[in-house]
């Protein structure tokens, strides 16, 4: 069990980080610029389309839970149908979004406060890589089936193979043909559609035998065509209530001054590090609880579950010891600023608590979207969101930045409680299974 667990994990970790490292990269061809505007339009940008895809995810999320489970029942004719249903849904949302580029361009840049130049800038980088939309939100369709069919190695070399064609193409469009932000937006819709021509290239080489079950009739009925929709409202609903909370975070955190701006930006990088670690562990957990699910095999599911813990429990123990020990280290490959990282030390604790109140709602999220128990997730997070808040606006006058964290902090650990709480214990799910 470790070793399957461990064969999905490691392939997400790494595809994880080539996200950050892709954007390091932008941002470095962005600042080679001559301009700082073009590093704040970037920064727009990025931002813009992070909320967009964010919100986005839950096709793949859906996707994978629906079809470890068909896999796990044997039933081949249902993955492939839901292949369709996802990718048919996932290429109408992005043609959806390309075709009203125009209003969303005007209102997501109107919620942004750059100079005219740097909004000028943003409007170029956004009105270029929004071209990308169809391709983009397809991957998380064909990405989610290939984990929900135990396959995370196409993926990530999928994503390594999509950045290189990034990093390549970004720097030949702004060095070679001098069209600034815009180049870098135009490299990352060439390595969007590169990626999904060669997912389906990896499709029909691995699981081209499937090419005989496919049936539109079939796939397109009303009846599972609707539960799909419903699966994934749901989990849309529930990325969309994390999304308020880091918007919010951020948000609260710009109100504080500058320097609090800084220090709660940089901290949370901590944060998104730890983040790509656990969700490869929770992607995992979505491939192989939806199999066991699907098998209705409940002692190999039992099984899974509980190695799953101790896998992201010790990971979360080991992010403690480098963030006790290497805290001040890492914040300084962000920042030479010497009063930031001062400042920094006084909230670093909520930092280092990150991991053992975080791995347990990571890890109940893939194990719940594995078993599409997305009621349960819909649910946990509204009470969650309304904790969050009810938290930061009861103790903010005493405790100011704190106060932030805190609320953050119990966030997290409101989601695995009430998720535990709602399980009966994850007993609901051997049930389910059984």
């Amino acid at each position: 069990m470790n070793k399957r667990i461990l064969n999905l994990a490691i392939p997400n970790v790494i595809s994880n980080i080539t996200i950050p490292l892709l954007g390091m990269i932008d941002l470095a061809i962005a600042g080679r610029m001559g301009s700082s505007a073009a590093i704040g339009a970037l920064a727009i940008g990025t931002a813009i389309f992070n909320f967009i895809y964010w919100n986005c995810a839950f096709i793949r999320m859906g996707t994978s839970g629906l079809t470890a489970q068909a896999l796990g029942a044997r039933r081949l004719n249902e993955c492939t149908h839901i292949l369709t249903r996802s990718a048919t849904f996932a290429l109408g949302l992005g043609l959806i979004l390309l075709i009203c580029q125009r209003w969303v361009g005007i209102f997501a840049l109107s919620l942004m406060n750059g100079s005219d130049t740097v909004q000028t800038m943003a409007a170029e980088y956004f009105y270029a890589r929004i071209w990308a939309a169809p391709a983009t939100v397809s991957l998380y369709a064909i990405h989610g089936w290939f984990i929900g069919m135990q396959n995370s190695k196409l993926p990530m070399i999928v994503a390594i193979f999509s950045n290189i064609i990034n990093v390549v193409f970004s720097l030949w469009f702004v060095y070679g043909y001098n069209m600034g932000v815009a180049g870098i937006a135009w490299g990352t819709v060439v390595a969007q559609y590169g990626g999904l021509l060669l997912s389906w290239i990896f499709w029909a080489v691995y699981y081209g035998r499937f090419i005989h079950y496919l049936d539109l009739k079939q796939s397109l009925k009303i009846k599972p065509l609707l539960k799909f929709i419903d699966i994934n409202k749901d989990i849309f609903l529930r990325t969309a209530c994390i999304v308020v909370v880091y918007t919010f975070f951020t948000s609260a955190s710009s109100g504080m001054g500058d320097t609090l701006l800084a220090v709660n930006t940089l901290l949370m990088q901590l944060f998104t590090l730890f983040s790509y670690m656990s969700d490869g562990l929770a992607y995992a957990a979505e491939s192989l609880v939806g199999k066991f699910v699907g098998a209705r095999n409940t002692s190999a599911l039992r099984q899974c579950i509980r190695y799953l813990f101790y896998w992201s429990l010790g990971v979360a123990i080991a992010y403690v010891a480098i963030y006790i020990a290497g805290w001040r280290g890492i914040l300084s490959l962000f920042t030479d600023s010497e009063e930031v990282i001062e400042s920094a030390k006084h909230y670093v604790i909520w930092v280092v608590l990150v991991p053992l109140t975080g791995f347990a709602p990571f890890l109940m999220d893939g194990i719940l979207l594995g078993a599409t128990r997305t009621r349960i997730l819909r649910n946990a997070m509204f009470l969650s969101l309304a904790v969050f808040f009810g938290a930061y606006y009861g103790l903010l006058g005493a405790w100011g930045n704190n106060a932030l964290w805190f609320a953050f902090i119990l966030f997290m650990v409101s989601r695995g409680t009430i998720q535990w709480i709602m399980t009966n214990r994850l007993r609901i799910l051997y049930d389910y299974s059984s």
